[in-house]
């Protein structure tokens, strides 16, 4: 097939992340198997504008705004020039692309979360609003009909609340990678961790809080933060208003042999963001055993985190700040759950996940009806998470404090 996948920006990107990294694993998985795919993103900083990468082509053009303009005009014209795609991924973070508007080739819409909590967070009051109206009232009308692709189960919950047809939306999770260079040990003293972006609505801020609150009692305890972002001032500052600067590493963006090295060495994982389509960065320290912490109605978080088995999801900072402090303090239960958690993302490969984005796509270009169905089990049950582990669920859920997970 000749495949064309729109997204905002690529890996290569200063702010490139885990959902860049799910379409250009999917777009350098489908190039493996013989097809030719085309990655259209906004250009930045040296990046060519046009390159070969892990056998696809990527054309960088355009701004963050002026991306999606930009890059239906370069579609029309390799169409015009190539013949039609056999069927274009057309990326909605926030905002689609709109190339139902601008191809006659059949269309598939990727979502990875609904961003009704992201907008204020990046955009003032009234760009705000016009922002949620276009996803949540224009967008669903320009795709009715079409075929969706969500990365949770959560994700296709938030699209039908939109109006979108649960029905047209189809659950392919993200995959695990495999871990690069040697395991390292875990380390000798308290350490907390965060992979991702630094951006507000990651709120990198509320893990701060968390180690200032239980610093004092723990003698060495440190958090080190991974990855890097425009919002890096803001998170440093507040490290320095709450007196622990010397006990935060922000490490920025690394390498993917160092940020293994990190998630191994680390104790627990936080992941305070606002919302995730699914939480890549979950299911990454699950690979080296480390349990998350996140939030309750965080978006896919609650998904790729198994509440009470694989980690402990939350409601506000108390919450965050008394789960994290349990599993500080009680080895025997940290030690459980990790191993829970890291036979929870061995369910999920990159190889699966190409498997059924091929088998979806090769049925849109043929032109079979839109369908709903999941890829994999999500494992909504704890016994199914555990599965083939040392880990009892039951064990587990009897031991952790009731407040916890009811």
């Amino acid at each position: 097939m000749r495949i064309a996948i729109l997204d905002w920006r690529d890996l290569t990107h200063p702010e490139g992340g885990g959902a860049e990294r799910y379409a250009q694993t999917v777009a350098a998985g489908l190039a493996a198997r013989g097809h030719e795919v085309t990655y259209f993103c906004s250009a930045h900083g040296g990046a060519p504008a046009d390159e070969f990468v892990d056998g696809y082509r990527i054309r960088r053009q355009g701004s963050r705004l002026s991306v999606y303009a930009a890059s239906l005009r370069t579609l029309r014209r390799f169409e015009r020039t190539h013949g039609r795609f056999d069927v274009v991924v057309d990326t909605q973070n926030g905002l689609p692309f709109w190339a139902p508007l601008a191809t006659r080739s059949p269309v598939v819409c990727l979502v990875h979360h609904v961003h009704r909590e992201n907008w204020p967070v990046v955009l003032g009051p009234v760009a705000a609003r016009v922002g949620w109206f276009i996803e949540s009232q224009v967008a669903p009308r320009v795709y009715r009909g079409r075929q969706y692709v969500a990365v949770s189960g959560r994700t296709r919950d938030e699209l039908a609340g939109l109006g979108v047809d649960p029905g047209a939306v189809a659950v392919i999770h993200n995959g695990t990678d495999e871990v690069v260079g040697p395991r390292a040990d875990r380390a000798p003293m308290p350490t907390l961790v965060v992979l991702g972006r630094l951006v507000p609505h990651k709120r990198v801020e509320l893990a701060i809080e968390v180690l200032a609150r239980l610093h004092a009692e723990r003698p060495g305890l440190r958090l080190r933060v991974v990855g890097g972002g425009w919002w890096h001032t803001h998170v440093s500052e507040r490290a320095a208003e709450l007196g622990v600067t010397h006990l935060v590493d922000l490490l920025g963006h690394v390498d993917e042999a160092t940020k293994h090295h990190e998630l191994a060495r680390a104790w627990v994982a936080l992941a305070p963001s606002a919302k995730e389509g699914w939480g890549l960065n979950v299911v990454e320290a699950a690979s080296h055993r480390v349990p998350t912490v996140a939030h309750h109605g965080a978006g896919g978080l609650s998904e790729s985190i198994v509440d009470g088995v694989t980690g402990v999801l939350v409601e506000d900072l108390d919450g965050l700040t008394a789960a994290t402090a349990r599993l500080l303090d009680d080895a025997e239960l940290r030690t459980r759950l990790g191993a829970a958690a890291a036979a929870y993302a061995e369910r999920f490969t990159w190889a699966a996940t190409v498997d059924h984005w091929e088998a979806l796509l090769a049925e849109v270009a043929a032109g079979a009806p839109v369908r709903g169905d999941v890829d994999r089990d999500a494992g909504h049950w704890p016994a199914q998470a555990v599965a083939g582990s040392d880990t009892g669920a039951d064990d587990i859920l009897d031991e952790w404090p009731e407040q916890l997970v009811s």
